[in-house]
């Protein structure tokens, strides 16, 4: 898992100093433990090393000299081949590690995005979209980049959240400092897994076989990669619980209110069967069957409006989703020089705002 990752490379480490001591035996048992923790090509090709030289677990150096006391003499190549090896580690820069020992001395999640206690919402998106891009696992391979990552995208779900932000304002610094564990922490934990938060803010996000869901405090991968982890029934019903009550709720509702005479739906539903169009923009929208029995001259102008009103709301919110899917591509693009994901992006279209365009225009602005 992404969360053994900095342990894994620790145990690599300690493989690699045992090897330069001639302690095979030490040497293949820490690397036997990065690779259950957390598969690297560095670690398979150091043991390959180690095999290829004649060593079985359990006779330490015997493979150098005839009675097994003396240190085995290195053979010829196996130098080159070990400096191979670590060199199929991800590497990072000391300024990518001094990065992420920066985020976790951080005391709460402002200082993590980096902004003042009264920063906008504007704010925010621009310090998030800077550190996200800048801490993801796939551009820093710094130890501890994923849990700086993580407490990157957990700061940023607070704090944009109105109702999220205003009850961390209030609480005191035991319970906002986000390096404390326990269970002051938990209610300001993200709803969404860092990954999936950079996903949807970037319109697209990195490739499937990197990505790790965000669970229970763990970085998991998904089901169907290197094992399925295994969740009980129960927890589940209790996550889909308030989404239950919820659609219950609005069966409910809609049962105790009266029936829309209208429906924006692209096709035909329930109860709204007969195409018709507004007079003024030519909104096509569904009603019932006895819909021109009920509503004439006044009352039907009033409901055109209404139907026009909520089809350019939907407009006004599709656009603005368009644009931020069009704006987040593009600055991936940019920022990683992918210039197929950039003229991608700059053929991307919005149809939404066009036709929201069109009507400003039929209506004189």
């Amino acid at each position: 898992m992404e969360v053994n990752r900095d342990e894994a490379e620790r145990c690599i480490d300690i493989a690699t100093a045992a090897l330069t001591n001639n302690q095979a035996e030490k040497a293949v048992r820490f690397l036997e433990k990065a690779q259950k923790l957390f598969p690297t090509d560095k670690a398979r090709a150091l043991l390959d090393l180690i095999a290829r030289n004649g060593f079985t677990p359990g006779h330490d150096n015997q493979s150098g000299t005839s009675d097994g006391t003396g240190p085995r003499q290195r053979r010829p190549g196996e130098e080159d081949q070990g400096e191979k090896a670590s060199q199929t580690a991800k590497s990072y820069t000391s300024d990518q590690l001094d990065a992420v020992k920066k985020i976790k001395q951080c005391k709460d999640f402002y200082e993590i995005l980096g902004v003042k206690k009264d920063a906008s919402e504007d704010d925010l998106k621009k310090s998030y979209r800077k550190l996200a891009l800048k801490f993801h696992p796939d551009k820093n391979h710094a130890p501890g980049a994923t849990e700086a990552f993580k407490a990157i995208g957990n700061a940023y779900a607070c704090l944009s959240n109105a109702d999220k932000r205003k009850q961390y304002d209030q609480c005191g610094e035991e319970k906002r400092h986000p390096s404390r564990q326990g269970q002051t922490n938990g209610d300001f934990q993200a709803d969404i897994s860092p990954e999936d938060l950079f996903n949807m803010f970037f319109g697209g996000g990195f490739p499937a076989s990197n990505v790790h869901v965000y669970r229970n405090g763990r970085y998991q991968r998904p089901a169907g990669q290197q094992g399925q982890q295994r969740e009980g029934g129960f927890a589940l019903f209790v996550q889909l619980l308030p989404i239950v009550i919820l659609v219950v709720v609005s069966a409910l509702s809609q049962m105790m209110v009266s029936t829309a005479p209208y429906s924006l739906s692209f096709r035909p539903s329930i109860g709204h069967t007969h195409k018709r169009y507004t007079e003024t923009l030519r909104v096509p929208y569904y009603v019932g069957e006895h819909f021109s029995r009920e509503y004439n001259g006044l009352n039907l102008k009033t409901v055109e409006r209404s139907v026009e009103d909520d089809y350019i709301s939907n407009l006004r919110n599709n656009c603005w989703k368009e644009k931020q899917q069009k704006e987040g591509l593009l600055y991936r693009a940019r920022y990683f020089g992918d210039n197929e994901l950039y003229q991608r992006a700059q053929k991307m279209g919005t149809p939404s705002c066009s036709r929201l365009s069109d009507i400003s225009v039929s209506l004189g602005g």
